[in-house]
């Protein structure tokens, strides 16, 4: 392994024309987090010992969402890169924050789904040498192909404007990674010119300058295209955005998760699952999901930071965010869990039920049309169709209690702060306003209910 400590470099200077947007590039999201997150994370795998990121068009953005994703837990060196002016240009701006006795590593910022492994062993090979990152492709227009000897060393990488016929027919290209001691790299940087095509400085031109240095250049195959592939816009982003569901499914399905249909399944996150656990077609996960043994996620569902018990089944066309639902309850379909919601064990929440930050203990059941917020519900409670907590009163939010035991009859409203007793029944149809006793029936309607024989029913006007 590597003796020197570790120092990247995240080109992300690239203003993205193509990708059509008022953000940057690197910004822009697969597996719901920007491409450049997935980089400075590789680069945290590593190890490394620190990390630099080189910006340009929309730096202020992108520092902005590093401090408010990473915070003070992370650090990594700003340099940017005012003109653009090629890559060999962009690294140099990073230059003077690097120790000679270095280690570095080229990422970019806009290629995501670069392996941990795939670094690992380019680190490895760049230990005392240049080290580069190629890939064979079919069709490999546009990028810099590797050109080498009769013996199969590598002597040259020549870009596309540049290349000959014969060149250009060359399927393995280089896909920019590369690794080498720094004492070498700002020697060699120092010496790269703009004598070509674009009329740019192309780091590319170290590997000729390794060459002629005596050095033999080692080289690392991608896994993958996809591993290496640039989202220069919106369709290679898409692409790259199914390639990454598909590993993640596929690495979920060996660990035993049952997924209906992979190609139909979006991690967007981490999800942590026990045994036996099935999501049906079309389910989006976000944030830090955890899900016990046994659990059934219906189809269509959004579950955004929730932890759910074992047992428990989730129906079809339901959003969970920020909840935690016990052990063999039972939500949906179609029933919104805001944040704050927790559900105790053998809970019901039923279709188009809506809560927020509600506490229902155990055996308790919210079956329909029902909104309740700021409520603390007790054990084997019952709330009635279409019963809402009438929480805000147009400035705060108020907390209902409603104790072990009560049964709330349909359509009523309980305007908060009120607090209803152990064992005690709504009449349905009431607006309760005032604390509940403990047992025995409460109702509050607006008047009797009357009959009116001779009411005709309005009726529609006649066409001449």
């Amino acid at each position: 392994m590597n003796k020197l400590p570790l120092h990247c470099i995240v080109l992300a200077a690239g203003q993205g024309t193509r990708m059509k947007s008022a953000k940057p590039k690197v910004l822009h999201g697969i597996g719901g987090k920007p491409m450049v997150g997935h980089v400075l994370d590789a680069a945290e795998a590593l190890g490394a010992a620190a990390v630099h990121v080189v910006h340009g068009h929309g730096g202020d953005q992108l520092r902005a969402w590093f401090d408010r994703h990473y915070g003070s837990e992370r650090k990594v060196y700003w340099a940017e890169q005012a003109q653009q002016l090629g890559t060999a240009h962009a690294v140099s701006q990073a230059l003077p924050a690097i120790p000679d006795q270095a280690q570095v590593l080229i990422l970019y910022g806009d290629v995501p789904l670069i392996s941990v492994a795939t670094l690992g062993a380019l680190v490895a090979a760049g230990d005392d040498t240049l080290a580069l990152v190629t890939v064979e492709l079919a069709e490999p227009k546009g990028y810099g192909r590797i050109v080498r000897n009769a013996e199969g060393a590598v002597t040259g990488v020549v870009e596309e404007n540049d290349a000959s016929d014969a060149e250009k027919r060359i399927r393995e290209v280089n896909t920019g990674l590369m690794s080498m001691p720094a004492t070498r790299l700002k020697q060699w940087l120092a010496q790269v010119g703009n004598d070509n095509a674009k009329g740019e400085y192309y780091l590319t031109d170290i590997v000729a300058m390794a060459m002629a240095s005596g050095l033999k250049v080692a080289t690392v195959s991608a896994a993958s295209a996809e591993e290496v592939e640039g989202a220069n816009d919106r369709v290679q982003l898409a692409r790259l955005e199914r390639f990454h569901q598909r590993q993640q499914a596929d690495a979920l399905l060996r660990q035993g998760l049952s997924l209906a249909d992979p190609a139909r399944f979006d991690l967007r996150g981490t999800l942590d699952h026990g045994r036996d656990v099935s999501i049906d077609v079309g389910c989006v996960l976000e944030g830090r999901v955890s899900l016990a043994d046994g659990v059934s996620i219906g189809p269509y569902c959004i579950l955004r930071d929730v932890s759910i018990g074992a047992g428990t089944v989730i129906e079809a066309h339901s959003v969970l965010e920020q909840t935690v639902i016990g052990a063999a309850a039972h939500v949906g379909p179609f029933a919104r869990l805001r944040p704050g919601t927790e559900l105790g064990d053998e809970t019901k929440v039923g279709n188009f039920v809506e809560t927020k930050q509600a506490q229902v203990g155990k055996g308790s059941k919210i079956n329909h049309l029902s909104y309740v917020g700021d409520a603390r519900i007790g054990t084997d409670v019952n709330i009635g169709a279409g019963t809402i907590t009438c929480n805000y009163d147009g400035a705060n939010k108020h907390l209902t209690q409603i104790a072990d035991g009560v049964f709330v009859g349909s359509n009523s409203s309980l305007v908060a702060p009120v607090s209803l007793g152990a064992g005690a029944t709504i009449g349905a149809g009431s607006v309760i306003a005032s604390d509940v006793p403990a047992g025995g029936l409460t109702l509050c309607r607006a008047r009797e209910q009357k009959s009116y024989a001779r009411w005709q029913r309005p009726q529609k006007n006649k066409k001449d």
